[in-house]
Parts: C-alpha cells; sequence; structure tokens
C-alpha cells in the first residue's frame, strides 16, 4: 500500500457504540481522522451520503468506501489490518460464531433493555426491565465462564469481538 490510506470515523463523543470502532483503530494502530456528528441537529452531508438509510454513526470511510455498524466496522478493521496488532477476532469458526452471537444479543436484547428500563416512568415496567436485565446479564455471565475457559476475556487471552460488544457500553 503505497499512498498513505484515508481513514474517517463519523461518530459522537457520547456513543458507546462508537467507542467500539475507536477503540479497534487505536489497537490495530490505524491513523485516521474523526468528525464529530451532531445527531440531534442538522446532520452532515458526509454523513447522509455515507449512511443513506439509517442515517445514524459510526460510520467507518477507508478510501472514500463507507462500512457500517458498529461491530461490522470492528470485523473490518480487524480483516483489514490483520497485521498490526493482536487479533480481535477468534481464529476458529466456532469461536467466532459464539462471539457474533453474544454481541448480537447485547446489542440488539440486552442493551435495549437496559435502556428502556433506565428512561420508562412505569414502576412496573422499570421492576420487569430490571429482571430481564438481570436475567441477561446472568446468561452473559455463563457465556463468559463457559467460553473464556478461565481467561481474561471471553476471547481467551486478548480481547475479542465479544469484549468489544459489552465492554465498550463500560468505557465509554
Amino acid at each position: 500500500m503505497g499512498e498513505r490510506e484515508e481513514v474517517k470515523l463519523l461518530g459522537t463523543w457520547y456513543s458507546p457504540v462508537v467507542a467500539r470502532a475507536k477503540i479497534a483503530l487505536r489497537l490495530k494502530s490505524v491513523d485516521y481522522d474523526y468528525f464529530e456528528e451532531y445527531l440531534f441537529g442538522s446532520k452532515s452531508e458526509l454523513l447522509l451520503k455515507s449512511n443513506p438509510v439509517h442515517k445514524k454513526v459510526p460510520v467507518l470511510i477507508h478510501n472514500n468506501k463507507p462500512i457500517l455498524e458498529s461491530l461490522n466496522i470492528v470485523e473490518y478493521i480487524d480483516e483489514t489490518w490483520n497485521a498490526s496488532g493482536p487479533s480481535i477476532l477468534p481464529s476458529h469458526p466456532h469461536d467466532r460464531s459464539q462471539g457474533r452471537f453474544w454481541s448480537a444479543f447485547v446489542d440488539d436484547k440486552w442493551f435495549p433493555t437496559l435502556i428502556a428500563t433506565t428512561i420508562t416512568k412505569s414502576e412496573n415496567a422499570k421492576a420487569k426491565g430490571m429482571e430481564e436485565v438481570g436475567e441477561g446479564l446472568l446468561l452473559l455471565e455463563d457465556a463468559f465462564i463457559s467460553i473464556s475457559k478461565g481467561k481474561r476475556f471471553f476471547g481467551g487471552e486478548v480481547s475479542g469481538l465479544w469484549t468489544f460488544a459489552s465492554g465498550a457500553f463500560w468505557l465509554s
């Protein structure tokens, strides 16, 4: 790769899913330009052009090609800059599938339940939501114990995809 690669990240400072992309880029020592988006006002032309369907962040733009959705971005970073830094994705296909499954669980089920529970005004809905959040944490804990095999991270000795999915919420 003779020319300098152009890498841009569109995000918001408060987003845990944007934090995933930032962590992956730093882990892989990728130089990038960061563009802060203001999602509660006018969205930038770059964001609207790069993500015309959802119009949301994060968006990674690599040599003028947009990559959307945080977990896709993390996987793309790992595969594109595979010679730099530790691997984010496990090498074994089964382990990768487990990481993707639990990452999707956090994104699609657990985190939305947590957010809904924190903003609801109904005490009954809050109690039911907290029960579901607790049950989800127990499932995640059991999965971690089973899959980590006593190691520090979900994927073993190094931080991996699932760690990004769950950990970025605590790091941001």
